[in-house]
């Protein structure tokens, strides 16, 4: 069971002195029988006038910090040292119910599963219908096989295109280019397994890099991903950046029915217009039992997940 190390830095830069708004921050990550935060820390500068947790409605933990200190800068800063237990591809159960493709959720579990089978996007062409669709066999499919052909068509068919720009990219315009970054992906992906019925949500944390294990995207950053709900084994992570099934090298910090629903970092600021000078985020993560053979590398700029 590996322990992993993250520090995660956001620095908001001025040309001149600017009040802060109520800031809503989302770097802590949760707890969960797979993953257990042994320490974990949030400094803010300027030092916020208060600032209180509180857990969202999917239970996420939130900070909420507000302040009566003018600035030029915004430093948070979120350190944290998680106990991690992989789970592989080969070792998720699912109940021989569902084992195959086409099933129903149980009635004990589709009220709380409804909203997340729910899709986001308008889809007039039924064009993510079809290519969900792509990955049936003739007859019964196997549901954990059908994810892992998604996944990997992602991987291995798509290109990775770093975007600073905020927000999500129309799934219709990630499909028919091919091309996106991690959120991108998961969104994506989530339409695709919701029009096939299955419950999908987005999730946004940390990825490491397990040892003796292939590069990685989506370092130096928070990245996203999505889980979908199996059952036998409830939510499974599936990565389709990296084309990872379970949730080896994935640390989970906020789970969603939507993307907005997860932002790490939002708030609001006050000042003259054009006072505003840049944002930089350096997300640092090394495996603490492997310190010795795998020092850390400095991250040279921030990628874009």
């Amino acid at each position: 069971m590996p322990t992993v190390s993250i520090n995660h830095v956001t620095r908001y830069r001025y040309r001149r002195d600017v009040a802060f708004g109520e800031h809503r921050i989302l770097v802590r990550p949760r707890e969960s029988y797979d993953q257990r935060v042994l320490e974990a820390s949030l400094e803010i500068s300027p030092e916020p006038r208060a600032l209180r947790w509180l857990q969202d409605v999917f239970g996420n933990a939130v900070a909420i910090a507000t302040f009566d200190e003018r600035a030029d800068e915004l430093e948070i800063r979120g350190t944290a040292e998680v106990e991690h237990l992989p789970l592989a591809a080969e070792d998720i159960a699912v109940e021989p119910y569902a084992a195959n493709y086409p099933f129903t959720y149980s009635a004990e579990d589709m009220p709380d599963l409804l909203r997340s089978i729910e899709r986001e996007y308008p889809d007039a062409g039924r064009r993510i219908d079809s290519w969900a669709r792509s990955f049936l066999d003739e007859g019964e499919t196997g549901t954990l096989a059908l994810l892992r052909r998604m996944t990997e068509a992602i991987h291995t068919g798509f290109d990775y295109e770093p975007r600073y720009d905020k927000g999500i990219q129309n799934p219709l315009h990630t499909l028919a280019q091919k091309t996106g970054t991690c959120r991108d992906y998961a969104v994506l992906m989530m339409e695709a397994v919701r029009a096939l019925g299955l419950a999908a949500r987005f999730v946004s944390g940390y990825l490491y890099q397990p040892d003796n294990e292939r590069a990685r995207i989506g370092g130096h950053s928070t990245h996203a991903w999505l889980r979908v709900f199996l059952p036998g084994s409830g939510w499974i992570e599936f990565d389709p950046t990296n084309g990872i099934v379970g949730n080896r090298g994935l640390i989970r910090v906020a789970v969603a029915r939507d993307p907005e629903q997860a932002i790490p970092l939002s708030g609001t600021w006050v000042g003259m217009k054009g006072s505003h000078i840049d944002m930089e985020v350096d997300v640092r993560i090394k495996q603490l039992d492997l310190a010795t053979s795998h020092p850390e590398t400095p991250a040279e700029e921030p990628t874009p997940c």
